[in-house]
């Protein structure tokens, strides 16, 4: 599998997580997906404005350093911290899972 394959799967997949979390998921577990998934929008985003390929790895690496510089501004409370990384993880997880 491609990159560009490999990248369109993990971006749907974690639609499909975050989605999969609302019926089921507590009102932290919730806020944290929700934020998290504003992360993951705006790098998906972000990057495909720059019309340039990139991978699951970039990806990954640049939602990392949009929460770090989210938490840097103190965005969130360190136990928020703590859910988001939860669900981050959980996602990561899910996903190589998903992808094997």
């Amino acid at each position: 599998m491609n990159d560009v394959t490999q990248t369109e799967r993990f971006i749907q997949h974690a639609a499909e997580y975050f989605d999969q979390l609302v019926p089921i998921a507590t009102d932290d577990e919730l806020f944290a997906a929700g934020y998290l998934r504003g992360h993951v929008d705006l790098v998906v985003g972000t990057l495909q404005l720059t019309e340039q390929p990139f991978s699951v790895a970039t990806l990954i690496e640049q939602v990392e350093q949009s929460l770090l510089s989210a938490i840097e501004k103190g965005e969130l409370t360190a136990l928020d911290e703590q859910q988001v990384r939860a669900v981050w993880q959980q996602l990561q997880q899910a996903d190589k899972t998903f992808s094997a």
